[in-house]
């Protein structure tokens, strides 16, 4: 992952109703939820919801698929996991441990 695409990431998750929405999307597994099953979760406005799950699939971190009548939201893993993974390998790189634990020793 580059800066890039790690600033787009960090940028969706910056507002606390993306990350209950990718939280309640993780949560649910691979299979995804309907958009009425994160509505109901998350007790959330259906244009708000639309507009939080395209800045999440605009930073490439849940995907979207139309079944039938329903269009089905799933988390993606690889790149939720990728950015984490940014986070830590970036820009924790040189800080020693103890400073990661919370010591001041």
């Amino acid at each position: 992952m580059d800066t890039l695409q790690a600033a787009a990431g960090f940028a969706a998750l910056g507002s606390e109703h993306r990350l209950e929405v990718l939280r309640c999307l993780v949560r649910a597994g691979p299979g995804g939820l309907t958009i009425g099953d994160i509505q109901r979760q998350l007790d959330m406005a259906a244009s708000t919801l639309a507009h939080h799950l395209k800045s999440l699939r605009d930073a490439g971190l849940i995907e979207q698929a139309r079944d039938g009548r329903r269009v089905l939201s799933r988390a993606r893993f690889a790149e939720v996991a990728a950015l984490a993974d940014f986070l830590l390998d970036q820009c924790f790189i040189d800080v020693p441990a103890p400073v990661l634990e919370g010591s001041t020793s």
